[in-house]
């Protein structure tokens, strides 16, 4: 009986190390999936901040919630705004900002 009940948690215990580390495991996996060199996703990132750094201080594009994508220089819009003006600034923001090679605009109007 004593045999048992110290075995007992050691078995609790290995099942909750599998679910920990399948997790890590995971996103382990997701990162080694990326193709692209380490310089290149720090580029990318830059990219990313830096277009939303200017969203955030455009007075026109901050009210809205515009989701941005890069991936080896290429930027993905997404999201919804309130007019073609505030879509066309955004845009516009994305374009002109260092790094950026193409800019796929996927972002709606909505009125």
């Amino acid at each position: 009986m004593r045999y048992t009940l110290a075995i007992l948690p050691l078995l609790m215990l290995s099942g909750c190390t599998a679910l920990v580390v399948g997790g890590a495991a995971a996103g382990g996996y997701q990162v080694g999936k990326d193709e692209r060199q380490a310089g290149v996703v720090a580029s990318d990132s830059a990219i990313t901040s830096n277009i939303k750094a200017k969203y955030v201080a455009d007075s026109i594009v901050s009210v809205f919630n515009i989701s941005v994508h890069t991936y080896d220089g290429k930027v993905t819009l997404s999201g919804t705004v309130g007019s073609f003006v505030a879509r066309d600034q955004a845009v516009d923001l994305a374009k002109s900002t260092a790094g950026v090679k193409t800019v796929t605009n996927q972002i709606v109007v909505e009125d």
